[in-house]
């Protein structure tokens, strides 16, 4: 069994727990842009979701219901954004970012005021936390089949219940979307709400749907931020992956299983960044650590600004829809 074999195996099971809440982020937009909102919020809810999840957890002193808790305030932040863009026809672009800059403010102040740690949660106790669960037969396989081993117990083996999560809500996500009367519908909101409408179909009751089911979403990205990867909330701990899973959601063309990809890449990214720091390569010497943790931010703004112009979005995206009298 080579170093490079392990190490790859390594990065790999990075690249899945980077990822997780890209993912789910990601279905979130998928739902929303597919029926016609813009939904740029998807950073905010995420943090909000963090905040409350940790401080719930840590209150009551269970994950579950910090979970339900966070998936509820984030809801909460979705219906905020489609009663200014669906009901009152608001800018889509401009009430996200209010919902941003709302969380990333409000985090620290509620933080503040209720803990007394400058923003921050306590830390979680590993009950509190959902934590790795470990399959059973590692020795096995490690003994019989050494390098399916390795992928077992590495990166098969090991990741909590909301990685598992977020690649099953891709799954869901191409279902609902494709495969049910729902998803017809959700998709013909997007593309031609008025057909829709004309059909005696609620174009509003549609799209309110749409951004609930990414309330949802972006809240379990949340929860697993504060309780399962980390062990309580941190001041902006969402560091832009909302905006990163927006654009693995448009690199992807606003499909589940090729934004999974595309997330997979951001976490492969970020993966490897992390592993190669301090490393000397030969003739280019040490990387810098500042431009390694920028990877991922620079191919977001790489694919956005290549990629952007060559794909379609659904032809209604950003449109308030007016009724027809």
């Amino acid at each position: 069994m080579t170093d490079f074999w392990f190490q790859f195996v390594l990065t790999l099971d990075s690249t899945l727990r980077v990822a997780t809440p890209l993912i789910f982020c990601a279905m979130a937009g998928i739902f929303s842009e597919r029926s016609g909102i813009i939904d740029i919020s998807l950073e905010g809810k995420m943090l909000m979701a963090a905040f409350v999840a940790a401080a719930v957890a840590y209150g009551t002193g269970s994950p579950w219901i910090g979970a339900v808790a966070a998936v509820l305030v984030s809801i909460i932040a979705s219906l905020i954004h489609g009663f200014a863009c669906i009901i009152h026809r608001g800018n889509q672009v401009i009430s996200g970012l209010a919902i941003n800059i709302l969380a990333s403010g409000l985090t620290v102040i509620i933080g503040i005021a209720l803990f007394r740690q400058g923003g921050l949660t306590p830390t979680l106790t590993k009950t509190s936390r959902f934590n790795s669960i470990e399959l059973p037969f590692i020795e096995f396989f490690e003994l019989h089949t050494p390098i399916f081993g390795v992928i077992y117990k590495h990166l098969i083996s090991g990741h909590n219940i909301l990685v598992w999560a977020a690649i099953v809500s891709v799954a869901i996500t191409y279902y609902i979307l494709f495969k049910t009367t729902f998803g017809l519908r959700l998709r013909a909101v997007g593309e031609k709400p008025e057909a829709i409408d004309s059909a005696g179909i609620s174009v509003t009751k549609m799209r309110f749907q749409a951004i609930i089911i990414a309330g949802i979403l972006c809240g379990l990205a949340g929860v697993y931020l504060s309780t399962a990867t980390g062990a309580g909330f941190v001041k902006e701990m969402t560091a832009g992956k909302g905006y990163i899973a927006l654009a693995a959601m448009i690199f992807g063309k606003w499909r589940p299983v090729p934004a999974l990809f595309a997330c997979l890449l951001f976490g492969f990214l970020e993966a490897v960044a992390t592993r190669i720091q301090g490393i000397e390569f030969i003739l280019i010497g040490e990387i810098s650590s500042d431009l390694l943790i920028a990877l991922p931010y620079l191919l977001t703004v790489i694919l956005l600004a290549g990629f952007i112009g060559g794909v379609t979005p659904p032809r209604a995206i950003g449109q308030p829809y007016i009724k027809e009298r």
